[in-house]
């Protein structure tokens, strides 16, 4: 993958960075990557691991694929370029790796936001702007998320 990555910073490729789970992919999670990779040339997917999604507290169920199966899903989608499987709790060793030119986060996160211990807080922001990149937030679109599908599957 690194070589992927060099080779699209080489071409001058701008590379946008996203991370999560994207267990049960509905509505919410294409809009928000589609947008995302309106933001460069490239779209790179951090994917949480099983064992990280466990460690999230996302609750007992979690995940409800298993990884390799989230990140087939992830690949078909023809606006995702890249996606990879990352095992720590965050993905700031990735982001770190990449260096992506955008950094971007759900709207439930704020670049602003520079104290850890605020759930808001996206990882990575403040080192993105280290090498000249910038990291946003693209607004959630109400009515989807995971937990709620789940919820309504469960009646």
């Amino acid at each position: 993958m690194n070589e992927l990555i060099h080779s699209w910073k080489k071409e001058g490729k701008k590379i946008v960075f996203t991370n999560g789970v994207f267990d049960i992919l509905h509505v919410g999670h294409v809009t928000y990557l589609k947008q995302a990779q309106a933001l460069g040339d490239v779209l790179v997917v951090g994917l949480n691991s099983d064992d990280s999604v466990r460690r999230l507290n996302k609750g007992p169920e979690r995940p409800i694929h298993d990884e390799q199966a989230r990140k087939q899903v992830l690949e078909a989608l023809r606006f995702v370029d890249a996606v990879i499987i990352f095992q720590e709790d965050t993905p700031l060793d990735l982001i770190l790796t990449i260096q992506p030119d955008v950094l971007v986060k759900g709207g439930d996160y704020s670049p602003e936001i520079s104290d850890t211990l605020d759930a808001r807080y996206m990882v990575g922001s403040q080192e993105v702007k280290v090498w000249g990149g910038k990291a946003m937030a693209i607004p959630l679109v109400n009515g989807y998320s995971t937990t709620s599908a789940i919820k309504k599957m469960k009646g």
